[in-house]
């Protein structure tokens, strides 16, 4: 008998509610405060939409330091029945220790039987797991401490899509963007365009966590790698992540379809020392009128 959306999303949410009871501590779980009204209207009504996916973190303490691992849960529609997306980082792990940390985790979760919810089976995998790579992490920082050069790289990554209206979708953006310490910007309208500048690892999950199933026109249209033997802060083009709000023009009906001020925005991306980017965007030398 085939497993419905309905059935999967109902075990979603007994298991968030089991959780936030094993985890009752405030920053325990950190859990969007819509995200599980959203699956419940949808259960009320199935006939709509399907609500976002449920998407959340749990800060897990593992050692006798007590170091902060934080697991990131992202459940497809059909979980438990299709394997959940997580992901530990810390910041007390290097990038090395974290990939091989994950690649374990995932190897462990696959190995269970599907159909039953899991999360708390990883939470448990991670508090017991993750104390070597942690202390793997110490002596390679204290190792680096030791040389006189230690490089690092900025990331940056260029995203274009055909448009971006839904305030549902910008403050997934926004909250995305501040969580993993990413500047940049995200231009609203048609077209749209986000930047988003930082440490690799938090680039890539950032781009991993805004992909919905349903955003069909967007793609990564360019990296930059910046190396430095400095702080990546250094190489940041943007202070902050900023809410890019330009001039526009076209239909201001129901449609919300209005094009952005490409003028503008060239304007924008030069100050930012960031011209050559809007051929790389939209195909075509940008100029600026006298």
């Amino acid at each position: 008998m085939a497993v419905t959306v309905q059935e999967c999303l109902e075990l979603q949410l007994l298991e968030v509610e089991m959780l936030l009871s094993m985890f009752p501590k405030k920053g325990e779980i950190n859990l969007d405060e819509d995200a599980v009204p959203g699956v419940q209207r949808y259960l009320r009504n199935a006939d709509g939409a399907l609500p976002p996916r449920l998407e959340y973190s749990i800060a897990i303490d593992v050692g006798e330091a007590k170091v902060k691992v934080d697991l990131q849960v992202l459940l497809p529609h059909m979980y438990p029945h299709v394997a959940p997306q997580l992901f530990a980082r810390s910041n007390a792990l290097h990038r090395q220790q974290q990939l091989q940390l994950n690649t374990r985790l995932a190897s462990h979760i696959s190995s269970l039987g599907s159909g039953e919810v899991c999360v708390y089976e990883a939470v448990q995998w991670v508090k017991e797991n993750s104390l070597p790579y942690l202390e793997n992490s110490k002596i390679s920082s204290e190792s680096a401490s030791k040389e006189v050069v230690v490089k690092e790289t900025l990331h940056r990554m260029w995203i274009y899509s055909h448009h971006i209206y839904r305030q549902e979708l910008r403050k997934k953006i926004f909250d995305c963007a501040k969580k993993l310490n990413l500047t940049g910007f995200c231009l609203t309208g048609k077209p749209g365009v986000i930047c988003v500048e930082g440490l690799q690892e938090n680039c890539e999950e950032f781009w991993r966590a805004i992909r919905y199933p349903s955003w069909k026109h967007i793609s990564c249209k360019h990296v930059e790698n910046v190396e430095t033997e400095g702080s990546v802060d250094n190489l940041r083009l943007f202070r902050a992540f900023e809410d890019l709000q330009l001039q526009a023009h076209g239909d201001y009906g129901l449609r919300n379809d209005y094009h952005m001020d490409l003028g503008q925005f060239l304007e924008f991306l030069k100050q930012h020392r960031s011209g050559h980017i809007f051929q790389i965007l939209f195909g075509v030398e940008g100029k600026l009128s006298d």
